[in-house]
């Protein structure tokens, strides 16, 4: 069993979890390139993928716990978040976090992430292919 600590609005969450196999993130072997949104959108679509400081990293499925924590954030999320400005969004949902100048030029940005909740209250940099900007709050399942 792990202590798992959760801050959401204001609100501290303290449980435990049992972690399992699963979910972590692989860099692509031994290339020495930066790639930027330009590449992810060549990617096939049925693998998930995230770039980092222009360095691409292969999601793994996560494991039914992490699902499960998931979920449960997720229906948490959205019951607080109904019939106000912010909408949640669960993964795969596509964040394409800022240029350090804060512009997001698709081309150059070497930031893509999936988290695995997003909340977004400005939904003017909502989009077809999710959202360019940093969004109001992003939770990341460690598991």
């Amino acid at each position: 069993m792990t202590l798992c600590l959760i801050y959401i609005l204001g609100r501290v969450f303290l449980g435990k979890v049992q972690i399992v196999a699963g979910g972590y993130a692989m860099p692509l072997p031994s290339e020495k390139r930066q790639y930027t949104y330009e590449d992810y959108l060549k990617w096939p679509e049925e693998e998930r993928w995230e770039i980092i400081d222009g360095i691409a990293y292969n999601q793994a499925t996560p494991s039914p716990v992490h699902q499960r924590i998931s979920m449960n954030l997720s229906l948490l999320l959205g019951s607080y978040f109904k019939g106000k400005e912010c909408a949640v969004f669960a993964a795969p949902f596509t964040v394409r976090l800022p240029l350090e100048d804060g512009q997001t030029d698709e081309k150059k940005n070497r930031n893509i992430v999936e988290p695995d909740l997003s909340v977004v209250c400005d939904k003017t940099k909502l989009d077809k292919s999710g959202y360019s900007g940093a969004p109001t709050l992003i939770v990341e399942i460690v598991s």
